[in-house]
């Protein structure tokens, strides 16, 4: 019998089953997706540094340290350090930064250069690979030469990009890449020189790469080095992908939850038809439990069918991602398919399937087979105990289903009340709605419009479960929306003169004038103009910083001790900032004690607190301040921030240097400023953050663009189960636009009738959605993504109208088959 009548109902079970498939499908692929695009921007953020960890020392490497080092089995090897460097050719000099290469580096990425080439032959042949815009600003091209020191080399290629040069703090000039075994001959590596060794690791995929930075990193710290994985020096990105993540899992709840929405709204109606069915079979002496049964077994068996064929269609997507995507993804997408992500699916469409339309399913238990004769369209109630029950298993399935995507269970609690209070919401609103036309019903107005107001309250109406599915649709829809310009708005980097690519230092007080002066004539901005002077910490609260790094308990990171602080001064807070403990001093008057604000990430390594005393070696000499106050620093933004910050009226006699700050806008502007510059001033160096801009930008693009796509198929997904929903009042209509033209009315009537209808309900469940939609999209700002939210005009200048024309299209197609046909001929037909 289940068999016999799916066969015969094929045409109303079909929108079952899409739902099924799209919500299946829509699952599948996001959550396939989400691991993959993982998995693969990982890899790709792996190109900032060219490994999955490094080892640092800024010194030799103690035995110890070494030791370690050799153990661990270091794929490839580095010295840098900083240098000036002439060009034979026509006698140009600039300072850089000497990267002396070993081995196969980098392990992830590549290095980009022109000729392309040159990358992979520079160390066979012995030439140099130098930066591309010191090539412009010099008129330099591969072929010439590049004298080091005391050695001289030919340069192989431009470089334009490689791995590692994201640590802006360390990179102080452009970058030279020379084979490792030139770099003695250079000379330049004397006793005193500033210099850095590095050796890159590429880790086996079972090594825990956290687990080792926590075993490490401390006896490294002693030894005056340091361990750094690819997750740490990535940290800038790392909450946009976990954002991203976040925004994958709720496209994939959304999903799921428009499919639960068309399989509800279509078995709801499904079975309604099928209750008079139902009580004849009980006549003709047929038990609850077998009635039930051929409607279960028909329910069950098409979710398990929708489930294997929406399994199956997210795994296809995978494939198609590659080709869709190789335009925009400057890498390749690899995709990786096991059979878990199918059982899943097979297991959720039948669960959905069944709990979904249990409801209406426990009506055909309650048919009693008085119901052939009645006329009451009430006659079948399941009672009020099963209803809440059905209703609980729904709830915890919600709730295991999003603590299965988001693993936090408040969060997932979070979900599934917003899901019911906006599920509530509509209905009440729904409710509301329909009293409001009863007590205030427009008497006077046209028959075509009174009837198009009164089908909303008429017995067997659909006014509160199409304005719920519609309004649920439109606000899961809005949502996404909303939250994909929450994320999108977080993914720029560099894309406005607002974004300083261009650093300049050494400027010394005399040359500031003459240097804005020289920047504002070639029609680019003077940013930022901040003085910065050197220091080193002398004392922390009372403790000597040679006695400190002595003691073998010590809590404070070795960092601090050692490091020689780049220090500014200023009377107020930056945009990057924000005031955490105590008072911000802006300006101090002669004689007052010096009070210093401090980053949250110093106060931590350093064990400090608000009143604290610290003692600054200023170029020799001693000067004595207390803690004031404790900022939280975004360094992700990509600007000049600084860990410790002097108030005015303190350091302005002490020896120091200014950095200037400019956007360039193509690497043509940035040669020509570098040329006039490095012409005047000979001891300013220059920065350009370009190369690091082209790795970061090229990895923000990608995720841009698949949030993007994430959104649209989960728009698309709505859209569709959208016109399901609405679809399902088909059936409802057909008898009474049949009986409106046996009783006289016209084509145009019915279709006036109608169209009132629809607009209403159209109206009402997308503006209710879109209202709650902002409500939600503010709380999950707030509250999980933690970014600002402002609210785009685009769903209610796109999403209002275009939703009420679509449920204004859909219920007009539904009463095509009245206007085209007899009514006798309908009749007999639905009959």
């Amino acid at each position: 019998m289940a068999w016999r009548d799916a066969k015969a109902s094929k045409v109303r079970l079909l929108l079952f089953i899409a739902s099924i498939i799209l919500g299946i499908a829509a699952v599948v692929s996001i959550q396939l997706f989400s691991t993959n695009l993982k998995d693969n921007i990982q890899s790709q953020s792996k190109t900032l540094m060219g490994a999955d960890f490094i080892i640092d020392s800024r010194q030799e490497p103690t035995a110890r340290a070494k030791a370690i080092i050799d153990s661990l089995n270091p794929d490839a090897s580095e010295v840098n350090f900083v240098s000036m460097v002439a060009f034979p050719k026509n006698g140009g000099s600039k300072l850089v930064k000497v990267r002396g290469l070993e081995g196969n580096f980098p392990f992830y990425g590549k290095i980009k250069s022109e000729p392309e080439t040159a990358a992979s032959v520079y160390q066979e042949s012995g030439g140099a690979l130098v930066d591309a815009t010191l090539l412009l600003q010099f008129n330099i091209k591969p072929g010439d030469s590049i004298k080091i020191g005391a050695l001289t080399l030919p340069i192989s290629g431009a470089l334009k990009s490689i791995p590692g040069s994201s640590a802006i703090a360390s990179s102080v000039a452009p970058p030279v890449v020379i084979p490792y075994r030139f770099v003695e001959a250079t000379e330049l590596l004397q006793f005193g020189s500033r210099k850095e060794y590095q050796y890159f690791y590429k880790a086996s995929d079972t090594l825990n790469l956290k687990r080792l930075e926590d075993k490490l990193e401390p006896i490294l710290d002693l030894e005056n080095a340091d361990l750094d994985t690819h997750t740490s020096t990535t940290r800038r990105l790392g909450k946009r992908y976990e954002n991203v993540g976040r925004f994958l899992n709720l496209a994939a709840f959304i999903a799921l939850l428009l499919g639960c929405i068309g399989i509800a709204s279509s078995v709801h109606i499904y079975i309604k038809e099928k209750l008079s069915a139902i009580a004849v079979l009980k006549c003709m002496g047929a038990s609850r439990g077998q009635s039930f049964l051929i409607f279960l077994i028909q329910i069950a068996g098409i979710g398990v069918i929708g489930g294997l064929v929406g399994s199956l269609i997210g795994v296809a997507l995978q494939f198609v991602f590659p080709y869709l995507l190789k335009d925009f993804l400057p890498f390749t997408l690899e995709i990786t398919i096991s059979v878990q992500p199918i059982a899943i699916g097979i297991f959720l469409g039948f669960f959905m399937s069944v709990l979904f339309a249990l409801l209406p399913l426990l009506r055909t238990w309650f048919v009693s087979p008085l119901d052939v004769l009645r006329v009451n369209v009430n006659a079948s109630q399941e009672p009020q105990k099963i209803r809440v029950l059905v209703y609980g298993a729904i709830l915890v399935f919600l709730f295991l289903f999003s603590l299965w995507l988001i693993k936090d269970a408040w969060y997932a609690a979070g979900f599934v009340l917003a899901t019911v209070f906006t599920f509530s919401m509509l209905a009440l609103v729904a409710l509301a709605f329909i009293k409001t036309i009863k007590r205030f019903f427009p008497k006077h107005w046209n028959f075509t419009a009174r009837q198009g107001l009164l089908n909303l309250f008429r017995p067997n109406n659909q006014t509160v479960v199409l304005v719920v599915a519609i309004g649920l649709g439109t606000f899961l829809i809005s949502t996404l929306y909303f939250t994909k310009d929450i994320l999108l708005a977080k993914t720029e980097v560099g894309q406005s003169t607002k974004n300083a690519n261009i650093i300049i230092l050494d400027v010394q007080p005399n040359q500031r004038e003459a240097v804005a002066k020289s920047i504002t004539s070639q029609n680019l901005p003077v940013l930022d103009n901040i003085p910065l002077v050197t220091m080193r910490m002398h004392s922390l609260k009372g403790r000597l910083v040679n006695d400190i790094r002595q003691d073998s308990t010590r809590q404070i990171r070795g960092w601090i001790l050692n490091h020689e602080f780049r220090t500014t001064y200023r009377d107020s807070l930056i945009a990057s900032e924000e005031l955490l403990e105590g008072k911000w001093t802006p300006r101090l008057k002669p004689d007052e004690p010096v009070t210093i604000s401090i980053s949250d990430n110093l106060a931590s390594d350093a064990k400090l607190t608000i009143g604290d005393a610290v003692v600054f070696n200023v170029q020799g000499v001693l000067m004595e301040t207390t803690v004031g106050s404790i900022r939280k620093v975004d360094w992700s933004q990509m600007q000049l921030n600084f860990s410790i910050v002097f108030p005015e009226g303190v350091l302005e006699q002490a020896p120091q240097f200014n950095v200037f700050t400019t956007s360039a806008p193509n690497e043509t502007s940035s040669a020509t400023l570098q040329q006039d510059l490095v012409a005047k001033y000979p001891n300013v160096s220059i920065i350009d953050l370009r190369q690091i801009y082209t790795i970061i930008e090229d990895i923000l693009d990608k995720v841009s663009w698949i949030i993007n796509f994430m959104a649209f198929f989960s728009i698309l997904t709505g859209v569709i189960v959208l016109i399901g929903s609405v679809r399902t009042s088909k059936y409802q209509r057909i008898k009474e636009s049949v009986l409106l033209r046996t009783l006289g009315a016209k084509n145009k009537h019915i279709l006036q009738i109608s169209a009132l209808e629809y607009v209403f309900l159209g109206l009402l469940g997308s503006l209710v959605g879109m209202l709650l939609a902002l409500i939600s999209s503010l709380c999950l700002a707030v509250f999980v993504f933690k970014e600002p939210f402002l609210p785009s005009s685009t769903p209610f200048l796109v999403f209002l109208p275009g939703i009420t024309l679509l449920v204004l299209g859909i219920g007009l197609s539904n009463i095509q088959t009245v206007l085209r046909s007899s009514p006798l001929e309908i009749l007999r037909r639905e009959g």
